[in-house]
């Protein structure tokens, strides 16, 4: 167990850790263009956070979260999702005070305790968006179009977008209604779970995986059927936003996502490359949560997307060519008296901005040009007994196997424009 990770949970190694600050950037930049603004919160939150604005009902709140007291006996939750810490922080620091709406981003890890599966980790990231202020169905249709945009940007055009409408707290009352008294007919071919949901919140168990309980939900009422005419004409006006930017879309009635705080727009982009688990992206609109965690009324609209999946889908279409990070500069010193030298000039290249490494472990000149090599370093200079007595270094371009002799009061120019222009020749 010592030198084996948790299950469910894995490290970013360094080959790896590229496509991860590519896809953090590439986030970054969308967001700012739609003009989000970064948000950071806590690793974990007080677990009533969680129970309210996730909901009781919810498999998260029931079954998937990493809860423990703390010293002083503390109910503590590390966060499984990332909207409720932003709605926290909004009321705590008085976001409601600023020009509305106020659009915020985040990059978080998350954790649920499930059974891992592709692209599904018990610690898992998310990127993710909320806009807290504005009913507007465009803002809905913003969201959606800022997370399309961006798997686009990446490559990723067999996308597809599915939109419903769960309606607002009234007409959803009578939905509600409905879907238990046609399941109570069929409650014998339920799971246990979504048993003891039937009465409490019948809603959730339209999103059960469990074959039986999918088979039971065949013939039953669809939400779109009791929107009331307010949620009728907001999730019109989405359709016709989509329609008049030209984004696909599929109305899919069986949506309602995995969390209790929605309220009218709910949406998933899918790709078929993760199989059965083909959600890349999810959100929707929640107008009622901020008030419920004790804020002021607030309508708001957001969505997270994994990137774990989202790495796995790009991998699988080989869209993640990030280049390889080079060294500029690489200083083999021949011998041990040599070093001071070495370092010197190690140092140098550094504070102007060049990456530079040198040896560490007394290799021969042979050993560190092939770990020279190894570390992708464009040029080396040589240094032994003529270059410490003179007042030239040999520089080697490692690609072109070149060398020549470099005046020492030039060598910073001399690599600084290598390293910008390319030396196709030594002058």
């Amino acid at each position: 167990m010592l030198t084996q990770a948790p299950r469910g949970t894995r490290d970013v190694l360094p080959e790896e850790a590229g496509n991860w600050v590519f896809l953090e950037n590439k986030f970054r930049e969308i967001c700012h263009e739609f003009s989000y603004k970064e948000i950071r919160t806590p690793v974990f939150e007080h677990t009533e956070l969680f129970q309210r604005g996730v909901g009781e009902t919810t498999d998260i709140v029931e079954k998937e979260m990493y809860t423990f007291q703390d010293k002083s006996g503390r109910s503590i939750t590390l966060k499984p999702e990332g909207t409720a810490p932003t709605v926290r922080a909004y009321i705590e620091h008085k976001l409601y005070t600023q020009p509305m709406p106020v659009k915020l981003f985040y990059i978080i890890p998350g954790f649920r305790y499930e059974r891992p599966q592709a692209g599904r980790l018990r610690e898992f990231h998310q990127f993710g968006i909320e806009a807290f202020g504005s009913d507007s169905p465009h803002i809905d249709v913003e969201i959606m179009v800022l997370g399309i945009m961006f798997l686009k940007n990446l490559g990723l055009d067999d996308i597809k977008l599915h939109i419903n409408s769960i309606g607002c707290e009234i007409c959803r009352a009578d939905y509600k209604k409905a879907l238990k008294d046609f399941l109570d007919e069929s409650k014998q071919n339920l799971c246990n779970t979504c048993n003891s949901r039937l009465n409490r919140n019948p809603l959730r168990i339209l999103d059960c995986k469990n074959p039986e309980c999918q088979r039971a939900l065949k013939e039953a009422p669809v939400v779109l059927d009791y929107l009331c005419d307010e949620c009728k004409a907001h999730f019109e006006a989405i359709k016709n936003d989509l329609s008049l930017i030209n984004i696909d879309y599929t109305v899919n009635p069986r949506i309602v996502r995995g969390l209790d705080y929605y309220t009218r727009t709910v949406f998933e982009i899918i790709s078929e490359d993760l199989g059965a688990q083909s959600t890349v992206c999810g959100g929707g609109r929640y107008d009622n949560l901020i008030q419920e965690c004790g804020g002021p009324p607030t309508p708001a609209a957001g969505f997270g997307m994994g990137i774990e999946r989202l790495i796995t889908i790009l991998e699988k279409k080989n869209l993640l060519k990030i280049p390889e990070e080079k060294v500029d500069i690489y200083i083999a010193p021949l011998k041990e008296e040599y070093v001071d030298t070495a370092l010197k000039l190690l140092y140098s290249f550094r504070e102007s901005g060049i990456s530079a490494e040198t040896d560490y472990l007394k290799r021969s000149l042979k050993a560190q040009m092939k770990y020279a090599n190894k570390i992708m370093a464009q040029f080396a200079i040589i240094i032994g007994e003529e270059e410490v007595n003179s007042g030239f270094y040999t520089v080697k371009d490692l690609t072109a196997g070149e060398q020549q002799k470099v005046a020492r009061d030039k060598i910073f120019e001399y690599i600084s424009n290598c390293i910008r222009k390319g030396c196709d020749k030594f002058e």
